[in-house]
C-alpha cells in the first residue's frame, strides 16, 4: 500500500503533514508505526475496525431510504490531531461563547435589552421560527439553557479555525466520538499511549453530574430519563447508549404521563417520579398541549411542569432561536455584548439575504457562496455554489427573492484535510469538527470532539445523511513533540 511517503496535501491546509508533506509536531510516532505495517496490514485493521464497530452496533438510520436499514457510521482509522496549543484556544473561544448564547436566551426572553439597544435587531428575533413565545418569562433552573452544545469548527487554509455554525438544540454524535476512540486505542494502542492523548470518556460522567445539577429543589437524588422518540430516529443508538452509559431511564413519550403536577413514568410496579429530562427531541414535538397538537412524540402538560419547576429540561425548550443561522451571524456582537470581549474564535464571513446589498452581492455570485437555510441541519436546505449547476443557482435565487429572512451564505471556505484510507492509498478528505460542550456548575468542554470526514473526493459536504464519516480526534497535552 502506498502510504505517506507518496501522500500529496495538493496545496490544502493537511492537519497531520505541511505543505511539504513534512508530519507536523506530534504526528511523527503515528507516521512511523504506519509506514512500518506490512504491506495489506493497515487495510487489514480498516476492515476489523468497520467489524467491531458493526458487532458494538454503532449504527444510524438514514430517513427516506427505501431499504430501511440501520447502516454502520462509515469510520476512517487514520485520527486527526490537533495540538495542545491549538485546544487551549479552541476550548477558551467555545467557553466563551456558550456563556454569552446562555446570556442572550435568558435576555431575549425575559428583558429584552439586546434587543432594545439594536445589537441584533428585533424582528430578526421574533420572526424566527424557533423562537418560542411560550418561554417568555421565563428562567430555567440555575439560569441555564443550552445545556449540551455541539458548535461545529472548520479549519480554514490559513491553519485558523471558525466557528461554521452552533447546534443548541439535540446536538447528536457523540457517542460516535467515545466508540471511536475505543477502536483507535485497540488498533494503535502503542502510538496512542506514547503520544499522550488527551481522554474523552469522562463525558457521561460529565452529561450525568450536569443533569443532577438541573434537578429540583428539595430532590435529594433525582430520577434522571433520555426522552427519545424511539427506535426510528437516526441518533436512537446514541439515546440508548448515553442513557446505558450513565445508568439512567431511557423513555418515550408514551411511556410518560403528566398526573397530580409532577411528570411519571409508567412502570410495572406503578407510576415513578421523573425530575429531569435529557430530551433528544425537537422543541415542535415535546408537548402537544403547547407546541404541534398532531405530536405523538412528545407527553401532553409537561410544559405546565417544567413552568412550574417541578421537572427540569436539558436542552431548554426555546433554545433553538440561537442557532438559527442568521442569528449565527450576530454572535460576535453578542459575545461583546455580554462579555465585553472580542470572539476568540472567529465566524466564517457571512452575507445576510434579508439585508438589501448583502441579497444582492448572494444573488450575483451564487456560483460562488454556500448558501444555508437558517433552520435546516444535516447538509440540507444548502446550495455549494462552485459544485451547483445553473438550475440549482436558479432554484436558491427563487428561494431568496421569496423568503430573504431564511437565508444566509458564506465563501466557499477551503476546508482542512486529513490523509483517510481509499482504495490502497492514502488521500486526503475535507473534515469539519465538532466539540461537544455541556454547561452545569461549570462549563466543560469534551477534548477533541467528532472529526467528520466527506468521504467523496473533493466533496465539503460531511454529514453522515449525506454520505460522510468520522474519525477519531486525538488532542495532544501541550508541548509534545
Amino acid at each position: 500500500m502506498e502510504t505517506f511517503k507518496t501522500y500529496d496535501p495538493e496545496g490544502f491546509y493537511d492537519e497531520l503533514v505541511d505543505e511539504n508533506g513534512v508530519p507536523r509536531p506530534g504526528v511523527q510516532l503515528l507516521v512511523d508505526r504506519i509506514e512500518s505495517l506490512p504491506d495489506g496490514d493497515l487495510i487489514l485493521r480498516q476492515k476489523e475496525a468497520e467489524a467491531l464497530l458493526l458487532k458494538m452496533g454503532i449504527t444510524f438510520n438514514v430517513y427516506g431510504q427505501d431499504e430501511g436499514t440501520e447502516k454502520i457510521f462509515p469510520f476512517d482509522l487514520i485520527p486527526r490531531i490537533i495540538q495542545g496549543k491549538d485546544w487551549q484556544q479552541i476550548e477558551a473561544g467555545l467557553k466563551q461563547r456558550i456563556f454569552a448564547l446562555n446570556e442572550f436566551l435568558q435576555d431575549i426572553y425575559n428583558d429584552k435589552k439586546i434587543l432594545k439597544d439594536k445589537v441584533v435587531p428585533e424582528d430578526l428575533i421574533l420572526s424566527s421560527k424557533t423562537y418560542r413565545k411560550e418561554c417568555e418569562g421565563f428562567t430555567p433552573p440555575r439560569k441555564i439553557w443550552c445545556h449540551v452544545t455541539g458548535t461545529d469548527l472548520i479549519r480554514g487554509a490559513d491553519g485558523c479555525f471558525y466557528v461554521l455554525e452552533d447546534n443548541l438544540r439535540c446536538p447528536s454524535g457523540v457517542s460516535y466520538v467515545l466508540e471511536n476512540r475505543r477502536v483507535l486505542k485497540r488498533t494503535f494502542p502503542y502510538v496512542f499511549e506514547k503520544s499522550k492523548v488527551r481522554p474523552v470518556d469522562e463525558y457521561p460522567e460529565k452529561l450525568l453530574e450536569m443533569l443532577e445539577h438541573l434537578a429540583p429543589s428539595g430532590v435529594q437524588s433525582p430520577t434522571i430519563g433520555v426522552l427519545t422518540p424511539g427506535i426510528y430516529n437516526s441518533a436512537y443508538f446514541e439515546h440508548s447508549f448515553l442513557s446505558q452509559q450513565m445508568g439512567v431511564e431511557l423513555v418515550e413519550g408514551q411511556d410518560l404521563v403528566v398526573s397530580d403536577g409532577y411528570v411519571h413514568m409508567l412502570t410495572t410496579k406503578g407510576l415513578k417520579r421523573i425530575d429531569v429530562l435529557y430530551r433528544r427531541i425537537d422543541d415542535d414535538f415535546i408537548d402537544p398541549a403547547v407546541f404541534r397538537p398532531d405530536s405523538l412524540l412528545g407527553v401532553k402538560g409537561l410544559i405546565d411542569v417544567y413552568k412550574a419547576g417541578r421537572i427540569a429540561m436539558a436542552n431548554a425548550p426555546g433554545t433553538g432561536v440561537a442557532d438559527d443561522k442568521v442569528v449565527y451571524a450576530y454572535v460576535p456582537k453578542i459575545i461583546k455584548y455580554y462579555t465585553g470581549e472580542d470572539a476568540i474564535l472567529p465566524n466564517v464571513p457571512t452575507y445576510i439575504c434579508r439585508e438589501d446589498k448583502d441579497r444582492e452581492y448572494v444573488l450575483s455570485h451564487l456560483d460562488e457562496l454556500v448558501v444555508k437555510a437558517a433552520n435546516e441541519s444535516g447538509g440540507y436546505g444548502m446550495l455549494v455554489g462552485p459544485h451547483s449547476t445553473k438550475k440549482e443557482q436558479e432554484t436558491f435565487a427563487k428561494l431568496i427573492a421569496e423568503d430573504p429572512r431564511n437565508y444566509i451564505a458564506q465563501p466557499t471556505i477551503s476546508l482542512s484535510r486529513v490523509p483517510t484510507i481509499v482504495g490502497d492509498r492514502l488521500e486526503g478528505r475535507h473534515v469539519d469538527l465538532r466539540p461537544y460542550v455541556v454547561f452545569g456548575k461549570d462549563i466543560y468542554v469534551q477534548p477533541g470532539g467528532l472529526t467528520r470526514v466527506a468521504l467523496k473526493k473533493g466533496s465539503l459536504v460531511v454529514n453522515s445523511s449525506q454520505g460522510g464519516g468520522s474519525k477519531d480526534t486525538w488532542v495532544l497535552l501541550p508541548g509534545q513533540k
